[in-house]
């Protein structure tokens, strides 16, 4: 049992770089299908909430701290008039977008 563990242990950390997130990929992934509601550079609103220092904010709009695991949700499912984008980007897309937003 332990070699199993162990195998697979080293399995995921050997696929560990193929899949290690883009954030300059996640800023074009951003540009092609945020930017159209979403200021990358401010806070102000434009249709949807403003997402400069998303990740530094005590909480966002639906008052749920940032975090991947809530950013991911809005992202996957929407809310407020905000669509979900869950079947339209790839998980390699998702990935390097919630990187991206990290660097605002």
């Amino acid at each position: 049992m332990k070699k199993l563990i162990a195998m697979g242990s080293l399995s995921a950390l050997a696929l560990a770089p193929a899949f290690a997130a883009d954030a300059k990929k996640g800023k074009d992934t951003f540009e092609t299908t945020c930017s159209v509601c979403h200021n990358a550079d401010s806070t102000e609103a434009k249709v949807g909430p403003g997402l400069k220092g998303l990740y530094k904010k005590a909480a966002m709009n639906n008052k749920k701290k940032p975090s991947d695991a809530t950013v991911s949700a809005v992202i996957n499912e929407g809310g407020n008039g905000m669509p979900g984008f869950g079947d339209q980007l790839t998980p390699a897309e998702k990935l390097d977008l919630l990187a991206y937003l990290k660097t605002l």
